[in-house]
């Protein structure tokens, strides 16, 4: 099954971050975001990817490219023999397998757009979406699973975020309860990781389509849209400070998203 990725938005709220890279190539342990991203799918078997290009979308095809000729390994340079020869530095079986198809999608184009966009990579079939800024570690299969069962247009996985501050439960002026930031008081929210029928692609209009507006709305009204709960890990990487957390993560050795 083919995994759509968006990587093409300005994230705009990153700052000098990504005046000079794309946000899904903003690095947690010394590899792009997107990389966690497509490893996590890979685990599961999911290995064919289109991914959506717009700003600054050179920097990822560049990635790509180094990528499929040096891939994420040690270098022996021989400059006697002006050779270059990668040394793989693990056998994750993750890492094999991967097909990367980059298509751009244009600068100003909405999420919406983008998605119609692809529509000619991906075919009249079934596909899994994602947005390029968002790490879990959702279980796709059992994701895909439930996708099959309600023979709905989509799913999409509703994650509860992690909260940004102390939830206080008061009673008058009295505070009752203290939690320091627990994720439940913060409700569900869209985490993608969607599971698609093709017939998604007609609820999109043309580039000015905001994913997460019309065509998500209107199959929410037709009853077409089903939510695949996730109590699990997820963060998206929307601030400076969502980077910092996961970075802090990574290097504490338990980062929820990249199990074995």
């Amino acid at each position: 099954m083919k995994v759509a990725i968006l990587a093409g938005g300005l994230g705009s709220r990153m700052g000098e971050e990504t005046e000079r890279r794309p946000k899904p190539m903003i690095e947690i342990g010394g590899r792009p975001v997107l990389w966690h991203i497509m490893r996590h799918y890979a685990r599961f078997g999911h290995r064919d990817f289109v991914v959506a290009l717009g700003h600054r979308g050179e920097v990822i095809r560049r990635w790509a490219a180094e990528l499929a000729t040096l891939g994420p390994a040690h270098l022996r340079v021989d400059l006697d023999r002006r050779t270059v020869e990668p040394i793989a530095e693990d056998d994750d079986p993750a890492l094999r397998g991967w097909r990367i198809e980059l298509r751009e999608t244009g600068q100003g184009t909405e999420t919406g757009g983008r998605i119609r966009r692809l529509r000619d990579a991906i075919g009249r079939v079934r596909f899994m979406l994602t947005w390029g800024d968002g790490l879990s570690d959702v279980d796709l299969h059992a994701l895909l699973a439930f996708h099959e069962t309600h023979g709905r247009l989509a799913t999409v996985t509703a994650v509860r975020p992690p909260a940004r501050f102390g939830h206080l439960a008061l009673d008058g002026a009295r505070v009752a309860t203290f939690e320091e930031k627990p994720a439940r008081a913060e409700g569900w929210i869209n985490g993608a990781f969607f599971v698609l029928e093709p017939a998604v692609f007609d609820f999109i209009e043309g580039d000015e389509t905001r994913f997460e507006h019309g065509p998500l709305q209107r199959l929410a009204q037709e009853g077409e849209l089903m939510a695949f709960r996730h109590e699990g890990f997820w963060h998206g990487m929307d601030t400076p400070r969502d980077r910092v957390a996961l970075e802090a993560m990574w290097a504490s050795g338990r980062a929820p998203w990249i199990a074995s």
